[in-house]
């Protein structure tokens, strides 16, 4: 019996690649169902003002989603990607049920620990399984496909669940789309996805970067300067996310804008970020990832400075705009960044690490944005939040170095 042939490559992977593409669109949907709605209906439903105790729920989903990236990477060499996939989702189904339900707001804080897990695991299963796939040629452009799927489904849900509270109400009828998402997502997982570890298998054999002797876990977080770099980046643009999150709907609907106009505003955010990062990811395949990380971070920084002070309905959207924008050129590249500067055996593990770092700034980002706006402002959260993005621009300007095809990192 002739064994399968592992050839690395968008093109001759497609079909799977595909499904997998549509699978975290799914992953990006469900997040998508509280981007709007859940800070309203916190002091609508549940009569909490206070910022920090609105914010809880970002920070609990933060802290829970970057523990469950560590758990994917660092168990899906050992139980297989395809296995963290589908427990994602067995975690994800009940999430709809629980925020429709819910009798208080304790009940949103365990959602949000289920829908934690269900995003670490499913995503990160997702993304490394992508990786294997692409191989080294176009890894930048998979990156993109994936989180344009996943992004682009965020805006989607989180414009719907806007529109379908403005006309039903904040509750049940804004999450029904979420049993959808979490059923068709467990289903297709089950029946059609295949593992990829032979891919992996097959890579190792031929690089030529060597394993890390010192533990994943330092050498992504702080002994590599181009992988600290890269993970310093990736946790203040979610820090930057997590802020956006709990801030921007209480800062749109304070400067008058309807439930609707501020459902676009915050939709528009995610979707440039999603839609561009096909492009950017790309792009990055043959420039290098340190330029398109350098201007991605100042990017972010700048166009946050603007939105504080736009003043208005079409500033906010063109704002918002920019702010994707500037996401979608760093988020992509995260991923393929770290792919290319470790061996392809330590590449789930780093995965997971630097996902561990990126998405505790969700937590770091809604806890800090409660507490300035609750001493200070709304707005002094944004500008605070904005010097903190410039500031990883330098990071990585000073320390980040491409990587040298086929023989690891440059000088």
């Amino acid at each position: 019996m002739n064994k399968p042939h592992y050839q690395t490559g968008l093109k001759q992977n497609w079909p799977q690649f595909s499904l997998l593409v549509l699978i975290n669109a799914f992953v990006g949907g469900m997040v998508g169902l509280e981007r709007t709605i859940l800070p309203e209906l916190a002091e609508t439903e549940f009569g909490i003002a206070a910022r920090t105790a609105i914010f809880s729920f970002i920070i609990v989903f933060g802290f829970t989603k970057a523990a469950a990236n560590y758990a994917a990477g660092r168990f899906s060499a050992r139980y297989g990607r395809k296995n963290m996939l589908i427990a994602g989702w067995l975690f994800g189904i009940p999430v709809p049920f629980v925020l429709m339900f819910a009798p208080d707001w304790n009940w949103i804080i365990a959602a949000n620990v289920l829908l934690g897990i269900n995003q670490g695991l499913a995503w990160s299963a997702n993304v490394i399984m992508k990786i294997d796939l692409a191989g080294e040629k176009d890894r930048g452009l998979a990156m993109g496909l994936n989180e344009f799927a996943g992004y682009l489904a965020v805006a989607v849900v989180a414009f719907l669940t806007g529109w379908i509270a403005a006309e039903f109400g904040l509750r049940p009828y804004p999450f029904l789309l979420g049993i959808g998402l979490s059923v068709l997502g467990l289903l297709l997982t089950i029946f059609f996805v295949k593992d990829t570890a032979g891919f992996v298998q097959t890579e190792s054999a031929q690089s030529a970067l060597e394993q890390t002797r010192k533990p994943v876990f330092m050498e992504v977080s702080w002994a590599n300067r181009s992988l600290m770099s890269v993970s310093q980046a990736g946790l203040l643009t979610n820090f930057k996310d997590g802020m956006a999150w709990g801030i921007f709907p209480i800062f749109l609907l304070a400067a008058g804008l309807s439930l609707p106009q501020a459902g676009l505003v915050i939709a528009v955010y995610p979707a440039c970020w999603g839609l561009f990062q096909v492009a950017t990811g790309k792009l990055s395949d043959y420039t290098g990832r340190r330029g398109m990380l350098t201007g991605g971070m100042m990017v972010q920084g700048l166009s946050l400075l603007a939105f504080t002070y736009a003043g208005g309905y079409g500033g906010y959207l063109l704002t918002a705009a920019l702010l994707g924008i500037g996401t979608a050129m760093v988020y992509p590249v995260f991923l393929a960044a770290i792919a290319d500067l470790v061996h392809p055996a330590d590449r789930a593990e780093s995965v997971g690490v630097f996902r561990l770092w990126r998405d505790s700034g969700y937590a770091f980002g809604a806890l800090f944005a409660g507490l300035i706006a609750d001493r200070f402002s709304i707005e002094a959260a944004m500008l605070a939040t904005a010097a903190l993005l410039l500031l990883s621009a330098a990071v990585i300007a000073l320390k980040y170095r491409n990587a040298a095809p086929k023989t690891g990192v440059q000088p």
